[in-house]
């Protein structure tokens, strides 16, 4: 759920109706405020198997409630269905004639979406350094990758990040054409008037919208493998276009997804927890908040051994600020 509810706007969080909230429940509606999403449906399903029952429907919203306030998920929708037979998901039932909202189909197809991410801070991460080397193009230096949000101009000043190293936008090359201006999420190969060292893994981004740029990295992340977290191990750390080693130093807690409640004494992170944990990066990261940039925000923990993926990461403020 973690990587498929990473870039969505609405999360539809299935209850049985028979069987009410459940711990699964409580763990998926827990990692949608982790990832604010700002929409999440209550599907309140198999209502045929209960007669269709207002009652039913009504304990399971009460006790949903509970969890939604206590996560501050922005915007809950509560819906009683039938996905056998189609009850208020995409034609209003009439067998719940108490139910006066609208059906599932029409809630997605009418919700706002999240801000344009044209509008975010401009972030460029490089993943390729283009030299052709031949006579035509034995001057052509550009630096290809695609624009993780905002937008950039030719004749804007950007920096080199972590260098640091300032330029100007020269041309801004998209397949066989030349762009005035680009804009996330497009794939394109940026050329800078000076000549400045960048290679992959830097990120490129306006002068006075400068990231985070720092090692000691705070996460929340929820652990996708059956080996347990280990705190001291080296993983390797993939984020944006770069990837770096990187080692956990510490869990601040670990949630009980029964209580939602903060463990801060049990520090073993087993495969479905999720955790608070500090890395240390063998290099800085170029970063912001996820709650700011969702792309710059996140990362993911890979095992150096097996090379599999074994944790998602999403970067928050540290608990002292």
């Amino acid at each position: 759920m973690v990587t498929g509810a990473s870039t969505a706007d609405a999360a539809i969080i299935l209850v049985d109706a028979r069987h009410g909230i459940i711990e699964q429940t409580k763990r998926h509606s827990y990692i949608a405020s982790l990832l604010k999403l700002p929409h999440v449906f209550v599907a309140v399903n198999k209502m045929d198997l209960v007669d269709f029952s207002e009652e039913v429907f009504n304990n399971i919203k009460a006790s949903y409630q509970q969890i939604a306030e206590k996560l501050k998920l922005k915007k809950v929708y509560y819906l009683p269905i039938s996905a056998r037979d189609g009850d208020n998901v995409v034609t209003r039932s009439l067998k719940t004639p108490w139910y006066t909202g609208e059906t599932l189909l029409h809630l997605l197809e009418n919700i706002p979406v999240r801000d344009n991410e044209e509008t975010r801070p401009a972030r460029f991460p490089v993943q390729y350094v283009i030299r052709p080397q031949n006579d035509r193009f034995h001057d052509y230096r550009a630096y290809a990758g695609r624009i993780a949000s905002g937008s950039f101009r030719v004749g804007e000043e950007v920096v080199v990040l972590p260098s640091g190293s300032e330029s100007t936008i020269k041309a801004i090359d998209e397949a066989d054409k030349t762009l005035d201006r680009a804009f996330a999420p497009l794939s394109v190969a940026i050329r800078l008037t000076d000549e400045v060292d960048v290679s992959r893994g830097d990120m490129i981004v306006k002068k006075g919208e400068l990231p985070q740029v720092n090692a000691s990295i705070s996460l929340l992340v929820c652990w996708l493998n059956h080996r347990p977290l280990r705190i001291g191990a080296k993983y390797i750390i993939r984020h944006t276009s770069d990837e770096v080693f990187g080692i956990i130093k510490d869990v601040y807690f670990k949630v009980n997804i029964n209580t939602l409640e903060h463990e801060t004494e049990d520090k073993k992170v087993m495969m479905n927890d999720i955790a608070h944990i500090e890395i240390k990066t063998s290099k800085p990261l170029k970063y912001d908040l996820y709650e700011q940039n969702r792309t710059t925000g996140s990362l993911v923990i890979i095992d150096e051994a097996t090379f599999e993926t074994v944790g998602a990461g999403m970067i928050v403020n540290r608990l002292e600020e």
